[in-house]
Parts: C-alpha cells; structure tokens; sequence
C-alpha cells in the first residue's frame, strides 16, 4: 500500500499542481471567483444535470527523526512539498425527495501520492506503475431513486467506504493526517451494491451486497454484507451511525478467511459552533484453522470554529494492534494526539497546519527504532 519512488518537480510546478478545483454551490471556486465563469452554470450542464470539478491538495511534513512518519500514510514522507491529490469528478445527483424514478452516478480520478493508498485489486491496482505518483479510480458507480414508500437509493458499481468517520477526500476532512483506524482497521472502497432506505426524518438503514475490501474484480465470486443504520436527532445536533463488513475472503482457491468489522460513529454539537465527535471501531479476522486476530480502538475530535473563516480541532486516539493484524511487523498498542487548524484563506483557499504526536509500547517509528515521534505538518487546498 505504500510504494516509493523519487519525482523530482520544481518549486513553480508543485505550486500549479497544488490548486484545487472543485465546483462547489455554497462557495465560489478560483475560476468564479477571479473570472466570474462556472462551467456548471452553463445551459448544457444546467439541462443534463451534470456537475463536475476538480481539485488538488499539497503539503509538506516534518518528524522528529527526520526520516519518515511512518506508520501514519498518505503523509509518510517528509522534508519536501508533495502533491498529495489531483482529484476530477463528474457527477449527477439523484433527486431523493420526488415522486419519480431518477438515475444519476459519479467518477473520481485521482494523481498524486494518496492515489497508490486508494486503488482496487483488479482495478486502478493493476494499472499502477508502482511510484510515488500514482493514479486511481476510487468512485465509479450509477444510483437509481426509486419512489417505493419513502424512497429507495440504489448504489450500483465502486464507490467509497460508508464505514468510520475519516476519509480519503482531502476537502472533506478537518486534519491533514489520518487516524490509525482510517489508514489500518477501514475499508477505502467497495465494489458492488448498497441500498439505502429512510425510514422516517431520524432513522435510515442501508445495506447490500459488496467483493470486500479494497477490490474490485479478484476473488470475484467472495461476497460480503456491507450496511447498518443512523439516528439523527429532530434538531440534527446529535446523530449516531453504525456500519458493518462481514464477509469471506479465498486466500486461494479452497481456503476460505473471514474479516468482520464495525464502526460507531457518535456525534454532538454542543453549540453551533463547538463539535464533538468519538467513534469505536473493532475489527477481527479469522482463517481457515480458526486463527484469529483483532484490532479496535477509540478516536474522538473536539473542534471549535472561531470564526467562519478559522476553526482549531483536537483528535485524540487510541488503537490496539498488538495481534499484528494491521500496522506494521510488530504488535502494539498506539496513542496519537492532533492539534490543528483550518483557515479558509478564501472561499476556494485553506491551508490545515498540524502538530501531531504519536507513541507506541514498541519500537515502531523510526524503522523500528522509536517508541514515539512529533510531527510538525501543513497541507493547503484549493478549490476551482
């Protein structure tokens, strides 16, 4: 999952390639806000339907050691400015509140060094050149309303992950960094389908049908049960979210392993302005002589927005690997503290500085040679 290769850039080329564009409703992108011009405002996008943008995130992280953050990924590498995403998408969003059938979809194409982190076995996987700079497809999918009591929403194809409360989209997370149980106990995506059903304005389920973790065409024929249900609360402060993945997996043509999991995601807003989220995930694996092992852990984020423009955030964790079923060669049990900010310098520009200590009861940073390190990182997004 973590490939390496040297590509060098010059300073004027990592700064191009760090702009981020995405059409966005609520905020003007870079390309409106300086020109005025939205390819989506455009009469033929405006008939079909369709949305599109793209955007691209960079950054730079520094470690204690001075060699590497790793085991945390996606922003394991230090000491040098790094384009992180280069992410297109094309969508049309099904209508879930008519009386009528309606059929949209979506594609995501990614570049850049997060790329290698989210490719499909038998997918984007086989079209890697094993670098650095990669490229994948996470999202390739059709959704379908269907009118049926209060509505049905079918996902058909590849998609991301319902499972925990991080994600691989760089715009849609508070830190630059990622949590233990996001990088290591979670799925980044799936492949099949999920069916979604709100039961009334608190409670929705979902559930279907998916090729297991991270797979898109290997071991075809392995199925495994993706789905759970939320509550949200009449004034929408409180919610809590519960997914599952259980399902068997052929380590070769006769032996079968099954990997479950689930994640519980728990959130409260104490104001408008102050966030509380914790989430628990556990996960186990079990193969074919009835070996098992296990990892779970607690995360929890606290953040504030002081203004519209600038909010502070605080994410602690704490994850259990000592099976060695997940992070590195050797078991351990983790804690990662994250201190962090968010300034939207504009509507289409944010720059996340970070501090982030990380300690583990074995050697496992530093190559094997530390038990804990500081990281010291920053990563700016632009939308277009």
């Amino acid at each position: 999952m973590n490939k390496k290769l040297t590509l060098s850039r010059s300073l004027l080329s990592s700064a191009i390639l760090s702009i981020s564009m995405q059409a966005n409703a609520d905020d003007q992108g870079m390309v409106e806000a300086l020109s005025g011009f939205n390819i989506n405002d455009a009469s033929f996008m405006q008939k079909s339907g369709f949305t599109t943008g793209l955007w691209a995130s960079a950054g730079v992280t520094g470690t204690s050691n001075g060699k590497t953050n790793a085991p945390v990924l996606f922003n394991d590498k230090v000491n040098s400015f790094d384009l992180d995403q280069l992410n297109f998408y094309i969508e049309r969003a099904v209508n879930t509140e008519g009386d009528k059938w309606d059929i949209g979809g979506r594609m995501d194409f990614m570049y850049g060094r997060d790329a290698n982190n989210t490719q499909a076995a038998g997918w984007d996987g086989d079209w890697s050149d094993a670098g650095e700079y990669d490229i994948a497809m996470p999202q390739l999918y059709v959704e379908v309303f269907a009118p049926i009591g209060n509505g049905i929403t079918a996902k058909l194809g590849h998609f991301y992950t319902t499972i925990g409360n991080e994600v691989v989209t760089s715009p849609d997370n508070f830190f630059y960094s990622h949590a233990y149980t996001m990088l290591y106990a979670e799925p980044f995506t799936h492949t099949g389908g999920l069916f979604s059903y709100d039961i009334n304005d608190n409670f929705s389920i979902n559930g279907g049908a998916v090729m297991g973790w991270d797979n898109m065409t290997e071991n075809a024929g392995s199925w495994s049960f993706l789905g759970g249900g939320s509550w949200t609360s009449d004034s929408e402060a409180s919610s809590v979210t519960v997914q599952l993945i259980s399902g068997e997996t052929p380590t070769d043509n006769t032996v079968m392993d099954n990997t479950t999991m689930y994640s519980i995601v728990a959130t409260h807003d104490f104001t408008d302005n102050f966030h509380y989220l914790i989430q628990h995930d556990f996960g186990t694996h079990k193969n074919i002589a009835g070996n098992q092992d296990r990892w779970y852990g607690i995360n929890q984020y606290i953040t504030y927005d002081m203004t519209d423009k600038l909010s502070i955030g605080l994410r602690a964790e704490w994850f259990n690997d000592v099976d060695n079923a997940r992070v590195s060669n050797t078991g351990a049990n983790y804690l990662a503290a994250s201190v962090g900010l968010n300034y939207s310098v504009t509507s289409w520009f944010k720059v996340r500085p970070e501090i982030r200590y990380d300690w583990a009861d074995e050697d496992v940073f530093n190559s094997g040679n530390d038990h804990d390190q500081i990281a010291i990182a920053m990563d700016m997004i632009v939308t277009f």
